[in-house]
């Protein structure tokens, strides 16, 4: 089945598995979700996640979810920019996530950052999603 929105996938996916308090979620593995997963990684929203195999062979990503006091540390993720309608912003158009509680994930001209490592390196992207 082709996929369009490979990215929105992943993030319903970590969404619907926080819902039901899972401990990992699997998704197929493609190399923009594996920088997407680092920012998630670095920022503290999961705990890490490892490269697998299903069991025709293809690559996937093992999710570690985390939580705190029983419920999910990553309490909304949404699409941002969508197949259909992306969305750009520059540096100085960027606001923060909940005054600063959450974040935003760019695709920008140096990789895949986070707002605060975009507002450091001075530049600009399409603005995958953002969690809190």
């Amino acid at each position: 089945m082709a996929m369009n929105d490979p990215v929105g996938d992943m993030i319903a996916r970590i969404k619907n598995a926080g819902e039901r308090k899972r401990s990992k979620v699997l998704t197929p593995a493609s190399r923009l979700r594996q920088r997407v997963l680092d920012v998630l990684q670095a920022e503290g929203y999961i705990r890490g996640y490892s490269r697998t195999a299903d069991a025709e062979g293809f690559p996937q990503f093992e999710i570690e979810l985390k939580y705190f006091d029983g419920e999910p540390v990553i309490a909304e993720i949404a699409r941002v920019s969508k197949p259909g309608r992306r969305v750009y912003s520059s540096i100085s158009d960027l606001k923060p996530v909940k005054n600063g509680l959450g974040i935003s994930i760019l695709s920008t001209s140096k990789g895949v950052m986070s707002d605060t490592a975009a507002r450091d390196a001075n530049v600009g992207g399409e603005v995958l999603c953002r969690v809190y």
